[in-house]
């Protein structure tokens, strides 16, 4: 019999490219989002593959409800919290919302739950080594968005300790085709694409991250769940890319704007993420950085190996230049790019 999910956030960059591999399979879904959610990233999907449920994963009933007759569970759902908001309004749907989720899954008998972390919750390094499941959390002052992750992660593993068929994934920077809110990595990518040619980006001079397609992330989800073992983490990551030389060479190679590129120590970076963040305050929105950001995560490496979910779930990457274009073409496609950029010296896959 086909198995039946339901897939939390579904109308999230992730959660939605996920239906729609899972669609592909074959596979029937149940999308759950909240009433009143933007549902454009769902449209077009058949409607005898996907059935539309309402609810909010802190309020365990509606989870529970929407689980009749599902076999499997993809909690990727944690609520929106943009970096620099209070503690509260970040802990309360990370942390209880996978509790509420896991509780409704245990009284439905689910035969297994794939929990949607991130590589973030691995912390950083000072110095560019990728780390793997083992390494340890070190960023224990970090935005409350990113201990919200980690605790989240933890709740999920001590229900696989007591017997929940429990897999967690740990995906690194996603980008790629379906960015529609857009998120705050795609954010950086557009002001990229939409700055004068004039302007110039400043980055730290060190500091390095893994960006991954998001449609192999969803490939791997779906690995997690046919060969995950149970209790374990899984990085689901691209290529571990120097801020140099992704500035300075991969930016410009996919998007077919010359390379913009001038260097910032720590020092200044963090003080003009402070003024970013006093900004931020008077407008009532979500600053660019914080000073948080710029100790724990942009001046520092987050490099990763996907070693491990390569050789257990059979996972694979596409290169970030063929992610980055895809995101490209994908958002002049929708109109989010104004100034009529087109990458000039990149063939561009189909998305």
């Amino acid at each position: 019999m086909t198995p039946r999910a339901l897939i939390t956030g579904a109308n999230g960059f992730l959660g939605s490219r996920l239906i729609r591999l899972l669609v592909t399979r074959g596979e029937r879904v149940k999308a759950f989002v909240r009433a009143g959610s933007n549902l454009s990233a769902l449209r077009g999907l058949p409607e005898q593959q996907v059935e539309l449920c309402m609810g909010d994963i802190l309020s365990g009933h509606t989870v529970y409800r929407a689980l009749a007759g599902c076999d499997r569970v993809y909690h990727l759902a944690a609520g929106y919290s943009p970096y620099g908001s209070d503690a509260r309004r970040v802990f309360e749907p990370a942390i209880v919302g996978t509790e509420e989720v896991l509780h409704a899954a245990r009284q439905r008998d689910i035969e297994k739950i794939v929990i949607t972390s991130s590589a973030a919750t691995l912390g950083s390094t000072a110095h560019a080594v990728a780390m793997d499941e083992g390494h340890d959390f070190n960023l224990p002052r970090a935005e409350p968005a990113l201990v919200a992750k980690h605790r989240a992660e933890a709740v999920a593993l001590d229900h696989a300790r007591r017997g929940l068929p429990v897999v967690v994934v740990n995906p690194t920077v996603i980008s790629g085709p379906g960015d529609w809110r857009p998120t705050p990595s795609g954010g950086v990518l557009l002001r990229y694409l939409n700055w004068p040619t004039s302007r110039r980006l400043r980055i730290p001079v060190t500091g390095g991250l893994n960006i991954v397609d998001v449609d192999d992330v969803a490939a791997g989800h779906q690995l997690a769940m046919t060969k995950g073992r149970i209790g374990e983490r899984y990085i689901l990551g691209g290529e571990n890319l120097d801020l140099h030389d992704l500035v300075q060479g991969l930016l410009p190679e996919a998007t077919g704007l010359s390379p913009a590129l001038s260097t910032v120590s720590p020092s200044r970076l963090m003080w003009t993420s402070r003024m970013l963040e006093a900004s931020a305050r008077l407008r009532g929105t979500a600053p660019l950085t914080t000073a948080r950001m710029v100790r724990d995560q942009i001046c520092r490496y987050m490099w990763v190996s996907s070693a491990k979910a390569e050789r257990e779930l059979g996972y694979t990457h596409r290169s970030a230049l063929e992610t980055l274009a895809r995101g490209v073409r994908w958002y002049k496609e929708q109109g989010y790019v104004s100034n009529g950029v087109l990458p000039r010296n990149v063939a561009l896959p189909a998305v």
